[in-house]
């Protein structure tokens, strides 16, 4: 992938330091005594480009009918400098965490290079939660400056992002006014403009900016993924994880120079940073249109942009289809789609080909702590819908029989899924949390080596391909984002003076596809009235939308006298989980 290292690597794996427990170190260490820069990287001239070739692509909603915007990788190398020289003026230390919460767009495409080429660690926060989940990603990464704008423009709706980090009683705000250079509301005494920020090094525009190389072990983002406790995990990415990214996007999606990629996301979840590194690494155009991905005016863009390779998740293809807003538009540059984040659905896979001369869909499974997929379909092997054909690259996969071990390789069967402990990019620290406990506590041994927890449920077929199954602990998948039911019975369970208690539970539709949401509830009164279940509902989506995410929504509440538990009084969702899959089939039935 023409990667350059400052200083190159002993060898590329050694399985676990000299003299010390391979048991401490599972997951080996990768490219050892290496140093680089993947920012770096990202803007370096090579075989792969030009200073004038374009990098990014975009278009604002409501714009839909205005020339595309584009950048050359010239203007992105001196806005990415300038940004960078910026940062150090700040006076912080290398290795300071810097927050981002913005709507991923070409300003936090730019911010984001900067702060990892000079040398920071960049907090992926979501521009959709609500203060306190900002409060707690703040607290837990110790930022000290966060970017942000004033306002989300969402068709005719204004969403005062900024005012959500104020809540959240943030460090250090950098502004960027969304309309001009006016902003809508008074800025903190503690926080910056954008001008301002730029305006006092603005001088050494042009100049370029040393980056920073620093050993591939060296954090370079923090993201956050849900765990069963309430509070989110906090993964730190190293220099490696872009490299795996870069290579899953290579090695399975085929992304190579002259390539534009598509794939609606954001900063805070993995797909963002991930469609920054697939596509600057392999010499490709990054695509972003900032708005809404599910109306016409996204198709619109696929077309006009000449996407080769569109991303998606199965519930904005589902919204496609329902109200067909992508007919008329011409999507033939399409090469390949990439589909990640919930299970799909057949008929719906088959009508999104339909849109693009029947190109493949190649699916894509991992998580936040790989840094990419660990299972997914390939463009050189035949694949099947709503199905993975292979493991990742520098992966391996075990399914657990019912004794706690892997049944034989090749061999149909459903279970928990354990990965090999050798992954390029995947993590070993964990911010707040044990990473062996998380991880490798308990886990089997195969052939000297421990496996790693995944958490999923998997299946694999006689004819040798991967279906997903959903999460066997209690964390669910609600519209690509992980969430744990804790946090989200916590919200439930003072929503309404009648709840006793709540169980949340993510339950696959009886057609197969993304989980829906359902909340059992034990009333404190037995004789609650069937016919106020919708209002509760209501109220239900309400409280989650504001306190957690507008993106989650309840799609049914079950009433029950009590929940099913452990004798350690542990509540049983999975149990919860299994019956009310076997209603929704039987109902179809």
């Amino acid at each position: 992938m023409n990667i350059s290292f400052s200083k190159p690597p002993e060898c590329i794996l050694r399985d676990s330091p000299t003299g010390e427990d391979p048991l401490s170190h599972p997951g080996g260490q990768w490219l050892p005594g290496a140093s680089i820069n993947p920012a770096q990287n990202c803007i370096n001239i090579n075989g792969k480009r030009g200073l004038n070739d374009t990098v990014i692509i975009w278009r604002e909603e409501q714009h839909d009918d205005l020339p595309l915007q584009r950048m050359t990788l010239k203007e992105l190398r001196e806005e990415v400098w300038l940004v960078a020289y910026a940062l150090n003026s700040l006076d912080l230390e290398k290795g300071s965490a810097i927050a981002i919460d913005m709507p991923m767009n070409v300003k936090s495409v730019v911010i984001y290079l900067a702060i990892v080429l000079a040398g920071y660690v960049v907090v992926s926060i979501a521009d959709s939660f609500a203060a306190s989940e900002i409060s707690n990603r703040l607290r837990i990464s110790k930022a000290k400056v966060v970017f942000t704008q004033d306002l989300i423009i969402r068709g005719d709706k204004s969403i005062p992002l900024y005012r959500r980090v104020v809540d959240a009683e943030s460090p250090m705000a950098i502004v960027i006014p969304t309309k001009g250079s006016e902003f809508s509301m008074k800025l903190r005494n503690s926080d910056l403009s954008w001008h301002y920020f730029l305006e006092k090094v603005y001088s050494l525009k042009g100049k370029e900016f040393i980056a920073t190389e620093q050993p591939v072990e060296t954090f370079t983002n923090i993201l956050f993924s849900s765990g069963t406790t309430g509070d989110p995990k906090a993964i730190p990415w190293t220099n490696i994880t872009p490299l795996k990214a870069a290579a899953d996007a290579w090695f399975n999606m085929d992304i190579r120079k002259g390539d534009v990629v598509c794939w609606p996301t954001n900063l805070g979840w993995m797909m963002g940073p991930w469609l920054v590194y697939a596509s600057l690494l392999n010499g490709a155009s990054m695509a972003l249109y900032v708005g809404s991905p599910l109306g016409s005016g996204f198709a619109k863009f696929v077309q006009d942009a000449k996407v080769t390779m569109l991303g998606v998740i199965p519930s904005i293809v589902r919204s496609w289809k329902s109200a067909n807003s992508t007919s008329g538009y011409d999507w033939s540059s399409i090469r390949c789609f990439g589909s990640s984040g919930e299970a799909s659905n057949v008929d719906e896979y088959l009508w999104l080909m339909g849109r693009a001369l029947y190109k493949p869909v190649i699916e894509y499974c991992g998580g936040t702590e790989i840094g990419g997929g660990f299972v997914c379909g390939s463009l050189l092997q035949s694949q099947a819908l709503a199905a993975f054909s292979t493991p990742a690259i520098c992966c391996s996969l075990y399914i657990l029989g019912d004794n706690g071990h892997p049944i034989p390789q090749n061999v149909p069967g459903i279970g928990e899924l354990a990965l090999g402990s050798l992954m390029l990019g995947a993590s070993n620290t964990l911010l707040n949390a044990d990473h062996y406990d998380v991880y490798f506590k308990g886990m089997p041994l195969l052939n000297g080596k421990v496996l790693r927890r995944h958490g999923d449920v998997f299946e694999r077929t006689a004819r040798g391909y991967y279906h997903a199954h959903g999460r066997a602990d209690d964390t669910m998948n609600l519209g690509g984002i992980k969430v744990s039911s804790v946090e989200i019975e916590r919200i439930c369970n003072e929503v309404d003076n009648s709840v006793l208690e709540t169980a949340a539970i993510g339950v696959p539709p009886s057609g197969g596809g993304p989980e829906l949401l359902t909340i059992v509830v034990v009333f404190k009164d037995a004789n609650f009235a069937k016919q106020d279940l919708h209002q509760l509902r209501i109220s239900f989506n309400s409280a989650l939308q504001k306190k957690l995410n507008p993106l989650f929504r309840v799609s049914q509440v079950v009433p029950l006298p009590s929940l099913p538990r452990t004798a350690s009084n542990k509540v049983m969702r999975r149990v919860l989980r299994q019956q009310l899959t076997e209603t929704n089939q039987s109902s179809k039935i």
